[in-house]
């Protein structure tokens, strides 16, 4: 039924633990800052070499030291081979692609701190106990919002919900698996001709049940953050998804299914976002 977006299995341990991701989001200083501060030679060449790069020219204004030392400690470490040009350039992040280790392509998501929408992620930080304390420092929450969608990414995959792997943290570096190349994209749910628009639906509701069933509202899903590639479906941006504990979880899953419901009716089936709700919330019910 599902055979033709590829619908994953949950991995080993589904339910241990989830839906109680009190974790803290550690925002003290890393080795990326301790190396921007030290500026051995070493980084100050690399630092100049990424600075010249075509495609880092144009963000040297939002780019700062500590950016760069994040990006050095991640090729240092061997996650970061050698990068390729932009993927896209959006109002907080950047996204290039990149060769990764054993020469597998990467993609790397690079969080402008001076640039960054802080109010705009202010509605899903306040509340969540994970960024307590960090009141209005603009670093720091970006830091912490790297991190969050480090483990939410990580969370999601655990659940079997198909999502870009996640692979290495840095800062406000995030390396991650490159769905599609840039030459052969994935395309937006919303940018393609669903052909099974039932069996889609299937994997879709299934995704988001599997999300809340690990303790995880997505809080902004959409045909615009559903892609599609090689038959799969593919859920992407999670840095904006929240707890089930978080006190605006409800109102952010009702959106969801709305948003969802709204799209597969469009899509010519019978769709509604109280049933979609409904399932999504029954976590223990069967597929």
């Amino acid at each position: 039924m599902t055979e033709e977006y590829g619908l994953l299995d949950p991995e080993e341990g589904e339910g241990e633990d989830f839906g109680d991701e009190w974790e803290e989001l550690d925002v003290s200083d890393t080795e990326a800052d301790r190396i921007a501060r030290r500026r051995d030679r070493e980084f100050a060449e690399f630092r100049k070499r990424l600075k010249d790069a075509d495609q880092f020219k144009v963000e040297q204004s939002v780019f700062d030291d500590a950016t760069f030392a994040a990006i050095y400690k991640l090729v240092q470490d061997g996650y970061i081979e050698a990068f390729g040009g932009p993927i896209s350039t959006g109002k907080e992040a950047n996204v290039y692609e990149a060769l990764g280790a054993e020469d597998r392509d990467v993609a790397v998501k690079i969080y402008r701190i001076n640039a960054s929408n802080f109010r705009h992620m202010r509605e899903y930080l306040e509340g969540d106990p994970r960024f307590e304390g960090i009141g209005s420092d603009k670093k720091e929450v970006v830091l912490a919002w790297t991190k969050k969608e480090f483990a939410n990414l990580s969370r999601a995959k655990q659940a079997g919900v198909r999502v870009p792997e996640p692979i290495a943290v840095e800062r406000n570096v995030l390396v991650m698996e490159l769905v599609g190349l840039v030459e052969d994209r994935a395309r937006r749910l919303a940018e393609v001709n669903v052909e099974n628009p039932e069996t889609a639906f299937e994997v879709v509701r299934e995704y988001m049940r599997r999300l809340y069933g690990a303790g995880l509202v997505h809080g902004d899903l959409s045909e615009y953050n559903l892609i599609i590639h090689d038959g799969e479906l593919v859920v992407i941006d999670l840095g904006q998804a929240v707890t089930v504990h978080h006190p605006n979880a409800e109102d952010f899953l009702e959106r969801d299914c709305r948003n969802v419901a709204s799209f597969f009716t469009r899509q010519g089936i019978d769709v509604d976002a109280d049933e979609l709700r409904g399932f999504v919330t029954a976590v223990d019910a069967d597929p």
